[in-house]
């Protein structure tokens, strides 16, 4: 394939993300079978998938950024086939959060052990609701990815490609932006503050090697999401350079202190 829009700029970002992905799925085979495999633990599960996730979404916006708009098709199949891919890698991105979210589940509610006496019904309740909350906070980000999905063109298309390929739509935005994506992106930023809080405050009630962990849980994730933050916005602001080296070079070092909180030996 012969790219045709490419700078120095697009290379160096294509190239970063493909290193991202790759260490995405480094990540998820350790994590499963280094600690799933060996402690069957539902906590390294979630932790695992959330890494796959984090891979499918990253290979679909690198097709959507890079390997699409060089397809040789029509101009209106091009701008077809790039919201599908920015359908699914969105998709992917929100069941990666619902894997967050099911990492503090189990960390929020953990299981109840059960008293000898089988009677007791205060436990068993105690036992359901916290299944029930476990449900709730996974099903949210999971019924955002599906929303991406159904939302019109007219909420989620780009106004640029809708240029760039004469697409005849209207597009409803919000100081530039497209409506849905703006929602999508403030619940985002909702998660990002939701998700290291919540680590840092299982952070506060715990102490040593525990602690430690889900600091660093919580520093890495704030840092993964504000690359991922920052790239939206250097996009729009148009500084293609800030964007092609900033944001990976964050999300490569959020990665790292993830690596480092949950590669403790104790916590095996």
């Amino acid at each position: 394939m012969i790219f045709q829009n490419f700078d120095f700029f697009a290379r160096i970002e294509m190239g970063l993300y493909f290193v991202i992905v790759g260490y995405y799925f480094l990540l998820f085979a350790f994590f499963l079978t280094m600690r799933f495999r060996t402690s069957k633990k539902l906590y390294w599960l979630f932790f695992s998938f959330l890494f796959l996730c984090l891979a499918a979404g990253r290979v679909f916006f690198i097709a959507y950024y890079f390997f699409i708009p060089e397809m040789s098709a029509s101009k209106a199949e091009i701008a077809q086939s790039l919201m599908v891919f920015y359908r699914i890698a969105t998709l992917f991105s929100w069941l990666a959060i619902a894997c967050f979210m099911g990492v503090l589940g189990i960390l929020l509610f953990p299981p109840e052990v059960e008293p000898d006496d089988k009677s007791s019904k205060k436990i068993i309740l105690t036992s359901n609701m916290k299944i029930i909350c476990r449900i709730i906070i996974i099903a949210i980000p999971i019924f955002v990815g599906i929303l991406a999905l159904v939302l019109p063109d007219s909420l989620l298309m780009d106004p640029d490609i809708a240029e760039d390929y004469n697409i005849s739509i209207t597009i409803h935005t919000i100081w530039g932006y497209p409506l849905g994506r703006f929602i999508l992106l403030v619940l985002v930023v909702i998660f990002v503050f939701v998700i290291p809080f919540l680590f840092i405050y299982l952070a506060i009630k715990t102490y040593g090697v525990l602690r430690r962990s889900y600091l660093l849980n919580g520093i890495g994730i704030f840092i993964y999401y504000i690359g991922r933050i920052l790239q939206g916005a250097f996009e729009v602001l148009r500084w293609h350079h800030f964007e092609a080296t900033i944001p990976p070079l964050l999300i490569l070092c959020a990665l790292l202190m993830l690596v480092i909180a949950n590669n403790y030996e104790q916590l095996r």
